[in-house]
């Protein structure tokens, strides 16, 4: 199986979940538990549980927290490279999760946003595939260390995909840089906002189409509408619909589950019906339990 690379962000997730509708400037009871999170350290778990081969570049703070996320992703079988900041302390987000499973999240990137180019260990950029998290794209301080990760993988003839990672920063970026940035990635993943903020476009299938003028392939997962996939010199997207959940508890980490499906039969030349059905398999076990990561 091809070894993925993930180049991302690492944070731990304080999920709040609300027992009833949100009473606004008010006291709601809820349930509120620690998690490892991050898009990329997600992604990088949850490829690993399913047993690909996997290794994740971040940076994490001197603290218990950043110790204790690094031991999780070697305990899901991650080959964990993180750098650790004297200085910056792991990331935090905190995530407000409604009576209905609706998230909202608030982000403080700490360590992450001082992830650079020297942190990228040359030996990982040798072949396989790289995965880059679009929020160190995003993130002005990591930003450098992308592009070098990037440019690496294609001089080293990796194949690239990038997710858009979040709809509000993605749009405080802007469409175009991003566009510019991620040139020459095979694969792109966004879900619908993320794909509307880069197009322009309301309906899933027009975007897509328009962003395949710059990715041979785009993915827009669709949440309970499943998830399809365009190409370069198609004519119509494969569609693939979502598992049937009884309950959604906690959409956080859906999206960074489904990329982790999707790519190991994607990268095996596995028909994209089944790469999507793989994404949606994985999308569906992520919300029904708190946090973003998989359950040990």
């Amino acid at each position: 199986m091809t070894r993925v690379v993930v180049v991302g962000d690492l944070m731990t997730d304080a999920v709040a979940r609300a027992r009833y509708a949100l009473a606004r400037a008010s006291d709601t009871p809820a349930i509120v538990t620690m998690h490892g999170g991050g898009s990329g350290a997600n992604i990088a778990s949850w490829l690993a549980v399913e047993g690909a081969e996997v290794a994740f570049i971040g940076r994490r703070g001197a603290d218990i927290t950043g110790r204790n996320r690094d031991m999780e992703l070697m305990g899901y079988g991650v080959d964990a490279r993180l750098v650790m900041d004297p200085e910056r302390p792991t990331g935090t987000c905190v995530v407000l999760v409604t009576h209905k499973g609706e998230r909202t999240m608030l982000s403080d990137p700490g360590a992450n946003a001082a992830l650079s180019p020297e942190d990228l260990p040359r030996d990982l950029f040798g072949g396989g595939h790289l995965h880059l998290s679009g929020y160190t794209l995003i993130n002005e301080g990591s930003r450098d260390a992308g592009l070098a990760a990037l440019d690496m993988a294609r001089r080293s003839g990796m194949t690239i995909s990038v997710d858009c990672s979040s709809s509000a920063p993605l749009e405080r970026t802007g469409a175009e840089p991003f566009l510019e940035w991620t040139g020459g990635a095979k694969l792109l993943f966004a879900n619908a906002d993320q794909a509307k903020v880069l197009t322009g476009r309301e309906e899933p299938e027009a975007a897509a189409k328009v962003l395949t003028a710059w990715f041979p392939q785009v993915v827009i997962k669709m949440n309970a509408d499943g998830a399809l996939w365009f190409g370069n010199g198609r004519s119509e997207p494969v569609r693939v619909n979502a598992d049937p959940v009884d309950r959604i508890v906690d959409g956080t980490g859906a999206g960074d589950a489904f990329c982790a499906g999707f790519l190991p039969p994607w990268l095996e030349g596995k028909p994209p019906a089944e790469a999507l059905s793989g994404g949606c398999r994985l999308a569906s076990k992520a919300i029904v339990h708190l946090g973003a990561r998989p359950r040990l």
